[in-house]
């Protein structure tokens, strides 16, 4: 297994933080160029989404702590990783912590959004 690059912790750190910035989050041409098609997400709902239903998401803004606290990125193979961190995200009168985990495949050079998964928890936990 290769390993990765200081580029390539770089570049994954970069477009998971692109997640949460509304310029990249809600741009739909940017979103089908780092998701892959068959893009999965459990979100810390509990909710099941797909690329379509991700993409249909209105603009809004995005309150998240940056850079994404306790980010770990670990290699799953050469070609695909998975990032794990602590979101913390302002609400109206609250903050909504979530562990999160996505995982990131390299395909052609390109590394691209596969799953993604949010998981609530309480602030200290």
């Amino acid at each position: 297994m290769n390993s990765l690059t200081q580029t390539d912790i770089e570049e994954l750190r970069k477009l998971e933080e692109e997640l949460w910035l509304s310029d990249t989050r809600f741009n739909e041409d940017y979103m089908r160029q780092v998701m892959s098609s068959d893009f999965i997400e459990f979100g810390r709902s509990g909710k099941i989404y797909n690329l379509e239903d991700v993409l249909s998401i209105g603009t809004q803004p995005i309150k998240a702590v940056l850079p994404l606290p306790d980010l770990n990125i670990r290699q799953l193979s050469s070609d695909v990783v998975q990032i794990t961190y602590n979101s913390a995200v302002g609400r109206e009168h609250e903050t909504e912590y979530s562990r999160r985990s996505s995982i990131w495949t390299r395909s052609e050079g390109k590394w691209k959004l596969r799953f993604h998964q949010g998981t609530p928890y309480a602030s200290g936990t």
